[in-house]
């Protein structure tokens, strides 16, 4: 006797008719007037869709209908084309959004960036003889000259720069690093610097507790298998309360003391006063750790810095010559797109500092956006109302400009704040809920908006919008009466 249930039926006696399915090649041509997805990528969408339905028809016996099969290829197709990397405007006020490609680039770096990459370069090529030259040269003399070191060198991100360091620094024989609870840190993803540590092929020599370290707790735990000492800045989180922390620069005397290198992961590489850019707190900048008696101190291209993803050391000369040795350093070296946008980002600093004190801020848009007065915001934010409110108004939206606050984000100054000013959107005697609204903004065709959800009202913080995108801003505010009612 055979069990039905494990016998499968045959088109024919379903009675399937897989004729009304949609024809992959005329689906394509349709939408080949419409998307911009190269054509193998379009017929893969296209093709998967439809199998799934023909898959789904032959099991149950019926076909989905022709329009249901086709809203879920351009949902398809949209969803493929939404993984390209595309301009968005960032209206959640969070300055260095990692989720949002971190710190913008200025104009100087971007025109600098598509005239070097654009053509062949001196990447590897010294220009006054002919011969071979060393890479990066002139991006590494300007980071030094930035930091006030004797020299620095790149990596493709801040946890290869430590190391890098770190595998220079150590021995088989002296592979231990000291450093205090308080300063395990995790960073985005998951990563922690103890594992950053083992992967370096050094030990771990944990000191003090989670809330209190001091200098004796250092000194008690050097011994002859000591290779250095590391400090972590706490630049994703902060400790309060009953708390002690060791000096810089007595930490840095200890070092020395027992002729032991200090190295410093900076992390959030600030060069500039951030008290004096806004109402924030101090970050301390690479000038500062290596004026207390860093040796080498590490940090990221794309956080405060403003500049490209990259880790920058600074320091030592003799021992970044030296990790500039390590065979593991070709792997995580820069490539010309970066080396160009350091250089450039370096640059910008370097010339606005040779201003006499006249308070020029560079070219750096993270910079900027932490500098701009809350007048400018308000300004703005009324222009953009001004254009807005009637035809929202009309739709059942309401709109106002609201206080609000942003932060520097990237995992930077976790305390501090900037005040800043939102436009807020209001769809409640429409029906439409705040995730309605900014779902439709996110999803805006041309110019994608990314805003934030806050008592549940919709607010957009002009704070991380560019001037220039106000105009856009401006066109996609005015599309939200479109919603259905």
């Amino acid at each position: 006797m055979t069990d039905s249930s494990s016998t499968t039926s045959s088109p024919q006696s379903r009675n399937v008719n897989l004729r009304e399915l949609p024809s992959i090649d005329k689906v394509v041509v349709s939408l080949r007037k419409r998307s911009s997805l190269p054509h193998p990528i379009l017929v893969k969408a296209v093709r998967g869709v439809i199998e799934n339905a023909r898959a789904a028809a032959l099991e149950s016996g019926t076909c989905q209908p022709r329009e249901q099969i086709l809203a879920e290829v351009e949902r398809e197709v949209a969803r493929i084309d939404n993984m390209r990397l595309k301009p968005v405007i960032n209206a959640t006020g969070v300055m260095i959004h990692t989720n949002l490609g971190r710190s913008p680039l200025g104009a100087r770096t971007t025109s600098a960036l598509a005239a070097l990459t654009g053509q062949y370069t001196n990447l590897e090529f010294d220009l006054a003889t002919g011969k071979r030259g060393k890479r990066g040269e002139f991006a590494e003399l300007a980071l030094a000259t930035l930091c006030q070191s004797e020299a620095a060198t790149t990596t493709n991100n801040c946890a290869a720069a430590v190391m890098l360091a770190l595998r220079h620094l150590t021995t088989p024989k002296r592979n231990e690093v000291i450093i205090s609870r308080s300063e395990l840190v995790e960073i985005g993803g998951g990563f922690r610097v103890p594992e950053i540590l083992e992967c370096s092929g050094a030990t771990l020599r944990e000191v003090g507790t989670t809330n209190k370290t001091h200098l004796d707790d250092y000194r008690n735990a050097i011994n002859e298998r000591t290779a250095l000492i590391l400090m972590v800045h706490r630049s994703n989180f902060y400790i309060g309360g009953f708390t002690a922390d060791v000096d810089h620069a007595e930490l840095s005397a200890l070092a020395r003391e027992h002729n032991l290198p200090l190295l410093h992961d900076l992390g959030s590489g600030s060069v500039m006063a951030t008290d004096q850019l806004a109402p924030i707190e101090h970050e301390p900048t690479p000038i500062e750790s290596l004026d207390n008696g860093s040796d080498l101190v590490c940090f990221s291209g794309d956080k405060l810095l403003g500049g490209p993803q990259a880790g920058i050391i600074a320091g030592n000369a003799r021992m970044i010559a030296g990790i500039k040795k390590d065979p593991f350093f070709r792997a995580v070296r820069c490539d010309k797109s970066i080396l160009a946008t350091l250089q450039e980002t370096a640059s910008a600093y370097l010339e606005a500092s040779t201003t006499d004190g006249s308070g020029i801020v560079p070219d750096i848009p993270v910079v900027t956006m932490l500098s701009t007065p809350i007048e400018s915001l308000i300004k703005r934010a009324d222009a953009i109302i001004a254009q807005i409110s009637a035809p929202l108004e009309a739709a059942g939206i309401r709109v106002r400009r609201v206080e609000s606050t942003s932060r520097t984000g990237g995992g930077t100054m976790p305390r501090s704040s900037a005040p800043s000013v939102a436009i807020q959107l209001d769809a409640t005697s429409t029906g439409h809920s705040a995730d309605a609204l900014i779902t439709a903004l996110r999803t805006h065709p041309q110019h994608p908006t990314v805003g934030y959800i806050e008592n549940n009202l919709v607010e957009i913080n002009l704070r991380t919008v560019f001037p220039f995108q106000d105009e856009s801003l401006t066109e996609v505010l005015q599309s939200l009466v479109k919603l259905p009612v």
